[in-house]
C-alpha cells in the first residue's frame, strides 16, 4: 500500500540558512509518527514546509499520490494537511467557538469532525463556548487548537509541541484523545520534546539534529540509549 504522506529529499531555507537537509519521511494511512529532538533540531521547519509555510528548495512532499510540493499553505490546507501549532496561536477576540468554526472554512464536504463531535472529544469546550479563546487555561487553549483543525477534517493532522508548557495531567488528558482522532481516520505527525510521551503514542519514532534524521523505528525496538544518542549527535566511532 502506498504512504499517505511521503517526504522525499526534503531540503529548506529560511534565506541564506538551510534549515532541512534531505528529510526523507512516510506517515502511513492510520499510522501515528513522532518527530522527536531538541531545539533546534528542524521539527518545527519540517512541519512548516510539508505546510507551505517555510520554503522548500529542493525534494517533494506526495499526499495521496498528489505532488503538493509548491502549493501555497491555504491550499495545502484544502488539500488535507492541517497544523496545530505550537503557541496555539488562537484569536483573542474570538470565543472558543467563534475559533473552533474558523477551522471549518477550509473543510471540503461533509466529514466526520463537526462542532459537536469535536465538544464531546473535549466537552470543556462546549462548556466554555462564549469565553474569549484566550481566556482558557493554557491546556484547554490547547484542545481549542486541537480542535479547529480537526474541524477542517484532515487527512493528516499535525501536533507541534502539544505538551510545551502544560502540566503532566493535562498532557495526559490531550494525548488520550489521539485513538478517537485516529479512529476517524486522521493519521497524525506529533512533533515532540518529551522523549516518554512520544514513544507512548507514536507507531514510528523519528529523532532530528540539525535538519536531519539521525534515527528511525518502532519504539520497541530503539533503545533509550540510541535515542538519546541520536537526539544529542552523540557517536560512539
Amino acid at each position: 500500500m502506498s504512504p499517505l504522506l511521503q517526504i522525499a529529499g526534503l531540503t529548506a531555507h529560511y534565506g541564506d540558512f538551510q534549515a532541512l537537509f534531505g528529510v526523507d519521511l512516510t506517515l502511513g494511512q492510520g499510522e501515528t509518527i513522532a518527530i522527536i529532538g531538541a531545539n533546534g533540531a528542524g521539527k518545527t521547519t519540517l512541519m512548516r514546509a510539508v505546510t507551505g509555510v517555510a520554503r522548500v528548495t529542493a525534494g517533494a512532499v506526495t499526499l495521496a499520490g498528489d505532488n503538493i510540493t509548491r502549493l501555497s499553505a491555504p491550499d495545502i490546507l484544502v488539500c488535507g494537511i492541517a497544523m496545530v501549532p505550537e503557541g496555539r496561536k488562537l484569536f483573542a477576540s474570538l470565543t472558543v467557538e467563534e475559533n473552533l468554526l474558523i477551522g471549518a472554512h477550509a473543510r471540503q464536504g461533509n466529514g466526520f469532525w463537526t462542532l459537536e463531535r469535536v465538544q464531546s472529544l473535549f466537552p470543556i469546550l462546549k462548556e466554555r463556548r462564549h469565553s474569549p479563546g484566550t481566556a482558557l487555561s493554557g491546556g484547554q487553549q490547547q484542545m481549542v487548537a486541537i480542535g479547529r483543525a480537526l474541524m477542517s477534517n484532515p487527512q493528516v493532522l499535525l501536533c507541534d509541541e502539544l505538551s510545551l508548557g502544560l502540566a503532566p495531567v493535562v498532557i495526559k488528558e490531550i494525548y488520550a484523545a489521539f485513538p478517537q482522532i485516529k479512529s476517524s481516520g486522521t493519521s497524525i505527525i506529533v512533533v515532540e520534546q518529551d522523549i516518554g510521551q512520544a514513544l507512548r503514542v507514536a507507531d514510528h519514532v523519528h529523532c532530528m539534529m540539525e535538519g536531519r534524521i539521525t534515527l528511525s523505528g518502532r519504539p520497541d525496538t530503539l533503545s533509550r540509549d540510541a535515542i538519546h544518542d541520536a537526539y544529542f549527535g552523540v557517536s560512539h566511532a
